[in-house]
């Protein structure tokens, strides 16, 4: 997933995917990292429930995630 932006109460965040992989999986996870740019909070990182085999193969599917599902993760995640 490229960097995106998304416009949640009139505040912008910029969103950008990290594929992770435990050293004992073989499988990678994707986590997302919310910034609100100007500001002076710490990023929020929040794992969303998707999998796949190789890090070009996850952040292809990442490619397909809404700005809706994007905005609610991050509502679960500052209220």
């Amino acid at each position: 997933m490229a960097w995106r932006v998304i416009d949640t109460d009139g505040e912008l965040w910029h969103v950008q995917a990290a594929a992770e992989r435990r050293a004992d999986a073989n499988i990678w996870q994707l986590a997302l990292s919310f910034r609100a740019p100007g500001s002076e909070k710490s990023a929020i990182w929040a794992q969303f429930p998707l999998e796949a085999v190789s890090k070009s193969s996850l952040y292809r599917a990442a490619e397909s995630i809404s700005d809706d599902a994007l905005k609610e993760l991050l509502a679960q995640h500052i209220s």
